[in-house]
């Protein structure tokens, strides 16, 4: 038999080793794979030939990895490009040296596309014995083809969550107390995220990219609900534009290593202009930042399930003809109780397209999301994990580039 190998790339999740843990475990269940290697810091890793051997993880280390957020194995933004032979040439060769005929990526949108470049070079350069497999996540949920993407769901309920409890303590002082709390989330071109946050049932004003940005209503809409509550719970995608696309976040957008636009300053814009207005005389902002994604305390266990069951599933999906370029996605079964069944798709489909969040769930004049939104959402937050803990904290799987105590694969 031959080897996989597994690389993180990308922003983590709550639940991307748990994706990790699912192929580890299904091949100690199913040895497809003599061995399953893990890179560490991604594609870089690779080419730096710093691998792990996942393949005897304990069955203590695989429940403490599923349930540890963020990238276990390390993850980086770096990927071979369609122009670089070279890489590509020398990337081929550290899989034949160390007979790794699969690579799992798990990313988003960026690391799908690393999968279709892998496999288009393949093609060109009549390379055959290797397979190039996506496994999807993101917290952002705007991978095409997919019902829902691993990763999403436990930071929905977690801004759900974090929009309750703080829309409770705004609503604890007096109507005589005039005030605006607005809480941005992540969301560069879909409003996935900022949308969640309408599940605990008190979000006034909802502003995500779908819908260009209109000042006027907004400040209109502040002013009525001022007047008719004494408060407003505002909640902002970073992502959220004008109508000539120009961001409304108020600090300078900077690009990062693949070319995408980093934010963030949108909901200080928008106290800005409440502010300047005269539309309230009080805001509070808050920034959720990295805790949307590497909050791990109250995941979601469909969340927690589908991210190591999709695992499980590509794992024997990869010893398939045909699968070499293909992304693991989840489908929702028809039906009153919700239920997922796995499949592959092109991950050609996926890679650098946006899954907006779709406008007909959204009510006008930015005033929340539909029936129709709620029933999408509220089976992905159910249920709650029954974490290991240790010391009064969830026990996590320390990051294995810290590690002393796991084997090494020595170079060849």
């Amino acid at each position: 038999m031959s080897n996989c190998i597994i690389a993180q790339s990308g922003g983590p999740t709550a639940v991307d080793n748990a994706t990790i843990a699912g192929i580890v475990r299904a091949n100690q269940l199913n040895p497809i794979y003599d061995h399953v290697y893990g890179s560490l810091y991604g594609m870089e890793g690779i080419l730096k030939e710093d691998f792990i051997d996942c393949t005897s993880f304990s069955e203590e280390e695989i429940r403490r990895l599923r349930q540890t957020p963020g990238s276990a194995l390390g993850t980086c933004r770096f990927r071979i490009r369609r122009i670089n032979k070279t890489d590509f040439e020398y990337f081929i060769d550290i899989l034949d040296r160390y007979d790794i005929e699969t690579v799992f990526f798990t990313g988003g949108n960026d690391s799908m596309d690393t999968i279709v470049v892998l496999k288009e070079l393949a093609e060109k350069h009549h390379v055959k014995h290797h397979k190039f497999i996506g496994c999807p996540k993101t917290i952002d949920n705007d991978l095409m083809e997919t019902d829902h993407a691993p990763g999403y769901a436990s930071a929905a309920r977690f801004i759900a969550s974090t929009a309750l409890s703080t829309w409770l303590d705004l609503s604890a002082y007096p109507e005589t107390r005039k005030e605006v709390f607005i809480l941005e989330t992540m969301g560069r071109d879909a409003g996935w995220l900022a949308a969640s946050a309408c599940m605990g049932k008190h979000v006034d004003i909802l502003i995500v990219p779908e819908v260009p940005f209109d000042k006027t209503i907004f400040i209109e809409e502040v002013r009525r609900i001022i007047y008719e509550k004494s408060k407003c719970y505002v909640v902002v995608s970073e992502g959220a534009r004008f109508a000539d696309g120009v961001y409304v976040a108020a600090g300078e957008a900077k690009s990062d290593l693949f070319g995408q636009t980093v934010l963030g300053g949108a909901a200080r814009a928008l106290e800005t202009m409440i502010v300047d207005a005269g539309a309230a005389t009080r805001c509070r902002v808050q920034v959720l930042s990295a805790a949307q994604r590497c909050h791990a305390a109250e995941l979601s266990l469909v969340d927690y399930n589908e991210a190591f069951e999709i695992g499980m599933y590509i794992h024997g999906a990869s010893a398939q003809d045909g699968i070499s370029g293909r992304m693991a996605a989840i489908r929702r079964k028809k039906g009153d109780v919700y239920e997922a069944e796995y499949c592959t798709v092109d991950a050609d489909i996926a890679a650098n397209y946006v899954r907006a969040l779709p406008v007909k769930w959204l009510k006008p004049r930015f005033t929340g999301i539909t029936e129709e939104a709620e029933k999408y959402f509220e089976p992905l937050i159910q249920g709650s994990v029954d974490l290991l803990m240790e010391n009064g904290l969830p026990a996590y799987a320390m990051p294995y580039y810290l590690r002393d105590d796991v084997i090494r694969v020595e170079r060849k």
